[in-house]
């Protein structure tokens, strides 16, 4: 996916991917990581996503990274946080008590920059990808994460029905990028109420990856 088409987005608000509350999958489901309070949560292409601020009222640290700069800006707005902002090499690092967040190409971060993290949470990156993408995309976050457990959330539809994103990722396919560095188990798999966007029907997959 061209960089140009996630900065449109941002700039025209054209963000009906961001929900104005908690996933409730994640909610639902973010105990199965097992992670002690203070553990540092890893959220990629994270937007300016209300997930960050439950994670921290649960009393996580959160790191993320997104490519949009606006989209950084508005969370610590919304988190009314002022933030620290540095050059991390590529990437922008803005920084508070608790939250690192990397502005930037996702693929220009380092284990160094990012630092160890406990869990990576993934609602809406794999899917954001294309498929010429995503095999790419989660050998790099194995990489910088060392294989770090994760809360994967995917869809599974007719991709000819709908162009993405978000885009479908079906079991084999989430068994063919995690299966050599995760046990792999599905935890829900549930309906999209009305359908994706309202025109494909489709399934909404929580997956719990943890180290082999």
């Amino acid at each position: 996916m061209e960089h140009a088409f996630w900065f449109k987005k941002w700039q025209a608000k054209e963000i009906g991917f961001h929900l104005e509350e908690a996933n409730p999958l994640l909610v639902k489901h973010f105990d199965a990581l097992a992670l002690k309070r203070g553990s540092r949560v890893f959220l990629p292409l994270c937007g300016k996503t209300r997930d960050i601020a439950w994670l921290l009222s649960c009393g996580y640290r959160v790191a993320g990274a997104e490519l949009s700069d606006i989209a950084i800006e508005e969370l610590f707005q919304e988190l009314g946080v002022e933030p620290e902002v540095k050059d991390a090499g590529k990437l922008k690092h803005y920084a508070a008590p608790g939250i690192d967040m990397f502005v930037g190409d996702i693929f220009d971060l380092s284990a160094a920059a990012l630092g160890p993290v406990d869990a990576v949470y993934d609602r809406a990156a794999l899917v954001a990808l294309p498929e010429a993408m995503r095999a790419d995309y989660a050998r790099h976050l194995i990489a910088i994460t060392a294989s770090a457990p994760q809360l994967l959330i995917s869809f599974e539809y007719d991709q000819a029905a709908m162009a993405g994103p978000p885009f479908a990722v079906d079991e084999l396919e989430v068994r063919r990028h995690y299966g050599e560095a995760y046990c792999l188990r599905c935890i829900e798999r549930t309906d999209v109420v009305g359908g994706l966007k309202g025109i494909v029907a489709a399934k909404e997959c929580v997956w719990l990856l943890v180290q082999t």
